[in-house]
């Protein structure tokens, strides 16, 4: 399996919960009143940080994580920089986070609760984390995946090479092709 997310893998549950609940409903930071999350007991344990002041500190914050996937809808490197951890909007959500640990749920669950300003509250149960062996990254996924991380260091056009040799090795008379690019 792949790890979608820059952080931690026992808070993916929680960041692809809030991810699909943003993108749905299409939730902004004002929309929200809070948000609770009912995690695996390991979450807490090693991702208890709840006013991380790095962005090393935020991978090991559940708070954060829930927070930059609902402000972003995405949680990559750039979500766990040291700027982002201290941004006002994300400080601000991450204040609204309640983290409970909840013995029946499994290690790639998570169930995800946000209260809106509008007084509706939306949930949502992720049974298995974007990325697990249940339900693992698409190709789409794995290349956006690849292209956050590598376009800023070797360029778009290298990027595109790059990825379109990746998804025709199985075709190229010499994995070297790989190598050069």
């Amino acid at each position: 399996s792949y790890k979608p997310f820059a952080c931690g893998v026992v808070v993916h549950p929680g960041i692809d919960g809030c991810i699909q609940l943003r993108d749905e409903h299409g939730l902004t930071p004002d929309d929200i009143e809070a948000i609770e999350l009912r995690v695996h007991p390991l979450v807490l344990e090693l991702t208890g940080k709840d006013s991380p002041k790095t962005g090393l500190e935020g991978k090991f914050s559940v708070f954060h994580a829930a927070a930059v996937a609902l402000c972003f809808g995405v949680a990559g490197e750039a979500q766990f920089s040291d700027q982002c951890v201290q941004d006002p909007q994300v400080i601000g959500l991450r204040k609204k986070v309640h983290v409970e640990a909840d013995e029946n749920i499994t290690r790639t669950q998570a169930h995800v609760f946000v209260r809106l300003t509008d007084g509706r509250t939306l949930d949502r149960h992720v049974i298995h984390a974007l990325g697990t062996l249940e339900r693992p990254m698409s190709d789409a996924d794995l290349e956006v995946k690849f292209r956050s991380l590598a376009a800023e260091i070797i360029g778009e056009q290298r990027c595109d090479e790059l990825t379109r040799l990746c998804w025709a090795v199985e075709t190229l008379p010499n994995a070297a092709a790989l190598a050069e690019a």
